[in-house]
């Protein structure tokens, strides 16, 4: 029996499985109601007093992944880097909408949107989309917080906020249109769900590969995020209830020069520290 709380779990969706992951030991369910499951406070313990009551099993071979999310909104926060401030700012010097990409990176309240659901959301080796009436697509790996219906910080994975930024940056209003559509964000390959808030000098990497070759790849540390987390998660529950809880993209601070635009076929992939890799193909 596995005893040790402090051990690191993660959960897995996959062909109407599930997988808990506790160290190198593996266990499944099938009959289980996934938005309940999760959606707790302290569910970390929770998780290791149920895994009793789950089958062990093999390492799974898994060949696709899907998201870690069932009837939760996936929301985002924008210009929390510097780095995301000065490219929003250049993308949209044209339009005249450069300064307010200035003012929300110091102003108190952040800047939050929907992203999507379950329906605009792919997982782990599934393709992502880029939009056919934009010609500049970049790919935007975050740091994800699933956040329970209590307000508390239960879980991590990897986001990808794919953006048109040839849309947004024509007009800052055109964000819903540049940001959310069919494929249009990743979630995966796990929720990371560990026994103490994540650690500030946490990486995130990304690899961009074309034709087997590497065309961009950057790393940065959050520390480098000028939002507290759970600053983040306080504006977002002000005056709404998420029921089954909800993800909530941290924003990013590795953005691709401007002469860089995703293309079909293209991998991305996404890594954090603790949590593992999130691998996408880029289709239409």
């Amino acid at each position: 029996m596995i005893i040790n709380k402090q051990l690191k779990l993660k959960l897995y969706k996959s062909n109407h499985h599930l997988y808990l992951a506790i160290d190198n030991h593996w266990f499944k369910t099938q009959d289980i109601h996934f938005d309940k499951l999760i959606n707790r406070k302290e569910l970390h313990q929770y998780l290791m007093d149920q895994s009793k009551n789950w089958i062990p099993c093999p390492t799974p071979d898994f060949k696709h992944i899907d998201p870690p999310l069932n009837q939760q909104e996936i929301w985002a926060a924008g210009v929390t880097y510097m780095r995301s401030r000065t490219a929003r700012m250049d993308e949209s010097k044209d339009s005249g909408g450069s300064k307010f990409y200035d003012m929300v990176y110091y102003a108190d309240r952040p800047e939050l949107f929907y992203k999507g659901n379950r329906r605009r959301c792919v997982g782990h080796n599934q393709s992502i989309a880029i939009r056919k009436d934009s010609t500049w697509n970049v790919p935007e790996p975050e740091l994800t917080l699933f956040v329970s219906s209590s307000k508390t910080i239960e879980g991590y994975t990897i986001g990808n906020d794919v953006s048109s930024r040839s849309i947004e940056g024509l007009n800052p209003l055109y964000l819903p249109q540049a940001k959310v559509y069919d494929r249009s964000s990743s979630l995966g390959p796990c929720l990371y769900i560990p026994d103490s808030p994540i650690s500030p000098e946490t990486m995130i990497k990304i690899k961009i590969s074309r034709k087997n070759q590497i065309v961009y790849q950057e790393q940065i540390s959050i520390s480098k995020m000028k939002r507290d987390l759970f600053e983040l998660v306080d504006y977002l529950f002000r005056d709404q209830r998420f029921p089954n809880g909800v993800f909530l993209m941290t924003g990013t601070c590795l953005v691709p020069d401007e002469n860089f635009t995703l293309k079909i076929n293209d991998q991305v992939d996404i890594s954090i520290d603790g949590i593992g890799t999130l691998t996408n193909m880029v289709s239409i």
